[in-house]
């Protein structure tokens, strides 16, 4: 999930809405429909690190890094939520590969100053008894040429495409993607030294791993194109680096996603047979958690069956789950297909839940608003909750 600064400040009609929505208690009756919620706050074990609840703070992309440092706001922002999750996976960080991002402000995990923030961040999260992964990301072929912090770079992508047909440069080389897959594994043995208790890989919603997954980005005739497995060997190969430059146990998590960003429909497979064969070689590379980003966790991820995307990837792989999209956000969806779905009862989550469909919950804007979101909703001090508040996008709290 992107989440970003306005290039504005706002104006005092959105700061009087904001105001109000703040006010604005949540009740029992909403938010939990007469639902249990103690199942949530059991502990679990990620790979042999002790996690105290099943709630993980989703990946948001936050840019407040100037130059691409995160500093002492950002560890306290971490921080404050750590106490009450039992897993905060920062916003994605780009790796040490020269066309990795387009920001000056969003994070990088290379380079002397940039590392010292995060041992920082570690330090703080730490401290309040919390457990922190990074989010190891590449754009890929989403970079626009010239962008900072390597203006100098050419965008690196499978193919040299956009998913609309736009060229934006060559396809990579093997020898280009071998670097590829170096920078992340470079990255992980730099988290294990900072300190982290594992990785996230960014492997959806359109950006560089999921491009090779995706056939309308990867148009590739050799080993890493075509077939199902060959799409995916890109993957597993930054996968197994990783592996290589950590411990047995250490976890790495594989975040996945059929849509991407701007696309809703698109989608990297359409059976779960497909599916399977996807993320077997993640799994076979030794990835130890897959995290399936959806918009909506409740909805189907193929017809005829009621199981969602986190659910299949669980029963095909045998792997933890993370499971997210609208989780606890008081606003509804409406789709030609679907009708309306109010997203804040966490009625259907718990049964869900309950099926066995996933392990561990992730919650993004939420936990822009409420940093005690959990514990609050733990205590049913609802009405003390914050309500999702959009100007909360804008600033650290």
């Amino acid at each position: 999930m992107t989440v970003s600064p306005s290039a504005a400040a706002s104006s005092s009609a959105a700061a009087s809405s904001s105001a109000a929505a703040a006010a604005s208690p949540l009740s029992s009756e909403r938010l939990l429909d007469g639902a249990d919620a103690t199942p949530l706050f059991t502990p679990f074990s990620l790979s042999g690190v002790e996690l105290a609840n099943r709630f993980v703070m989703a990946p948001m992309t936050r840019r407040f890094s100037p130059g691409g440092v995160p500093g002492e706001d950002v560890a306290g922002y971490y921080a404050r939520r750590a106490a009450h999750v039992g897993l905060i996976v920062t916003e994605g960080t780009y790796v040490d590969h020269p066309s990795a991002g387009s920001s000056d402000r969003v994070p990088r995990f290379y380079g002397e100053e940039p590392l010292a923030g995060w041992r920082r961040v570690v330090d703080a999260v730490h401290a309040v008894g919390g457990r922190i992964v990074p989010q190891l990301w590449h754009l890929g072929a989403g970079r626009a040429a010239g962008a900072p912090p390597h203006p100098e770079a050419a965008v690196f992508s499978p193919s040299g495409l956009r998913p609309d047909g736009t060229v934006v440069g060559d396809e990579a080389s093997t020898a280009e993607i071998d670097e590829l897959v170096a920078s992340f594994a470079r990255a992980a043995a730099d988290a294990r030294r900072a300190g982290f208790d594992g990785v996230e890989l960014h492997g959806a919603h359109g950006y560089l791993l999921d491009q090779f997954f995706w056939p309308r980005t990867n148009r590739r005739a050799d080993g890493y194109g075509g077939s199902l497995a060959n799409r995916a060997r890109l993957g597993a190969e930054v996968v197994a680096a990783v592996r290589g430059e950590v411990e047995p146990d250490f976890p790495v998590i594989y975040r996945f996603s059929q849509w991407k960003g701007g696309d809703y429909d698109a989608r990297i497979a359409e059976t779960p047979a497909e599916l399977e064969a996807l993320l077997t070689p993640l799994v076979d590379a030794g990835a130890t958690a897959l995290h399936a980003s959806t918009r909506r966790y409740w909805l189907p991820a193929f017809d005829g069956s009621p199981r969602t995307l986190a659910g299949w990837a669980k029963d095909l792989t045998g792997l933890p789950t993370i499971a997210i999209g609208s989780i606890g956000v008081p606003t509804a969806f409406r789709g030609d297909d679907e009708g309306a779905a109010a997203t804040l009862s966490l009625a259907p989550l718990l049964e869900l839940f309950d099926r066995g469909e996933f392990d561990l919950v992730g919650l993004g804007r939420v936990l822009l608003s409420e940093p005690a979101w959990t514990t609050k909703l733990r205590d049913r001090r609802l009405a003390e909750i914050r309500t999702y508040d959009k100007a909360d996008e804008s600033r650290l709290t």
